[in-house]
């Protein structure tokens, strides 16, 4: 066990945060204004310093597939 110079060393429950808060959104907009998976990758590393892979992206970007209208209906069918 790591210990100080005192021996007071506590060890201490770290959460891990997943996701950067708001991320999907941002994912979503991107996406909706035209950019490939990579180029969202490439913009978050970019202007976020933050490591997000094509594969979480499409898990985003899948995950919220469906187009919500006004009126309760959850997508636009023919």
């Amino acid at each position: 066990m790591p210990r100080d110079v005192a021996g007071t060393f506590e060890p201490q429950i770290v959460k891990r945060q997943r996701r950067l808060t708001g991320v999907d959104e941002m994912v979503l907009s991107l996406s909706a204004k035209g950019l490939t998976h990579g180029e969202i990758s490439a913009h978050l590393a970019e202007v976020y310093g933050a490591e997000v892979s094509k594969q979480t992206i499409s898990t985003i970007t899948d995950s919220d597939s469906g187009i919500r209208v006004p009126g309760g209906r959850d997508s636009i069918t023919n």
